[in-house]
């Protein structure tokens, strides 16, 4: 953030974002080492496609729910 001075003498701070260009810096260690633990145990990372959580959020479709033909009858649900 940049602070700059307006006319009444206020300091105000105006967010000026870093050219695009530019890379982001590395994470540190700590997060290194702690996303390749992660990995070892099998675990989700951040950042990175969840097919158990993208199964879990899906919503539910029902047969005849998105379609022109006639939803089954209780029975078959």
């Amino acid at each position: 953030m940049t602070v700059t001075q307006t006319a009444t003498g206020r300091q105000r701070r105006v967010y000026v974002p870093r050219p695009a260009d530019s890379a982001p810096p590395p994470d540190p260690p700590i997060y290194t080492e702690l996303l390749r633990l992660w990995a070892d145990r099998g675990r989700t990372l951040p950042g990175c496609h969840d097919p158990e959580w993208a199964e879990l959020a899906a919503p539910t479709v029902r047969r005849g729910q998105f379609s022109d033909s006639p939803a089954p009858p209780d029975d078959e649900r």
